[in-house]
């Protein structure tokens, strides 16, 4: 499919689909520009609550885009652009183990209603983690040699990784590498074995862990990544939310057996989307979770948000 066609055919990967994305409302924000939204927000008090719901911009999907790297390899993704004239951040999301771009769908779409373009790829989901961090340090780097790539509408100085579980660690393997990237941010990283404080402590851009409640579910070695990344971490868990809830397909996680209810939430899957957009709003537009952090207060505040750290 031809970039000149994208706009004329929005809403293309969701065709048919639409009807399963949560009924999460609009914001009643009309902004002329992401120039005038993003003068809004920082005027106005944070609150990562108002991140809940879709943000004022429409949004162009292209699906199954083949991103070449090289001769040799291509990368599957799909891009969410936000339908607005301006050069705005990117958030490149990675799925963990066993999953793929699908399952990070709406994150995706909503990051775009907020007027951030998103990129979710599909690499080997078995790993090996280390070379998947590798993968998408030069896919930063590409995306960054191309200013024309999709219309020329990306700000490559503000691009975001985001991973979730040893996508997470494959986001923070990236930094470490040197991927250009502006920072990253975690969605209840796992830890991918004994190489991976080496490549923590190697990591200078700011990084963001939003994790799973701990005392209902565990990943593999989450405490390394705010143990060994020497400053510029911070970490909250969301209370009561599983490993599954830090991801958002457009379809309903499947049921465990035994269990009346599904291993992961919409309320939850709702409140990761909301603090994932905090954070990408906050590091694209100011260059640091300063703001960010301000959005949690009040979550914090009333138990919603624990597991509070940074340095």
């Amino acid at each position: 499919m031809k970039w000149h066609g994208l706009f004329a055919v929005a809403w293309l990967a969701l065709a048919g689909g639409c009807a399963k994305l949560p009924p999460t409302g609009v914001t009643p924000l009309k902004p002329a520009s992401v120039s005038d939204l993003r003068a809004y927000l920082l005027s106005h008090k944070a609150d990562v609550d108002r991140f809940r719901l879709r943000g004022p911009f429409d949004v162009a999907v292209h699906s199954d885009f083949e991103l070449r790297l090289s001769d040799k390899e291509r990368v599957d993704a799909d891009w969410y652009l936000a339908a607005h004239a301006e050069k705005a951040p990117l958030v490149i999301l990675l799925h963990g183990h066993d999953n793929s771009k699908e399952d990070h769908a709406y994150q995706a779409y909503h990051l775009a209603t907020w007027g951030i373009h998103s990129l979710a790829v599909t690499l080997p989901n078995n790993g090996p983690w280390v070379a998947n961090g590798r993968t998408l340090a030069r896919i930063v780097t590409h995306i960054r040699r191309r200013p024309d790539l999709v219309g020329g509408r990306i700000d490559v100085n503000r691009i975001i990784l985001a991973g979730h579980s040893y996508g997470g660690a494959a986001a923070a393997i990236a930094l470490a590498v040197g991927a250009p990237a502006a920072g990253g941010i975690l969605l209840d990283a796992a830890g991918t074995g004994k190489e991976l404080p080496g490549y923590l402590s190697k990591i200078a851009k700011p990084v963001m862990l939003l994790g799973a409640d701990e005392r209902i579910s565990q990943v593999h070695d989450r405490s390394y990544f705010f143990f060994y990344i020497r400053s510029g971490v911070a970490e909250i868990s969301i209370a009561d939310a599983t490993h599954e809830d830090a991801q958002f397909p457009l379809e309903p996680a499947p049921q465990e057996p035994g269990s009346e209810h599904s291993s992961a939430t919409e309320e939850l899957q709702i409140t990761f989307v909301s603090a994932l957009t905090s954070a990408a709003f906050s590091l694209g537009q100011t260059g640091s979770f300063d703001y960010a952090w301000r959005s949690f207060g009040e979550a914090i505040r009333t138990g919603k948000f624990i597991n509070v750290k940074k340095k």
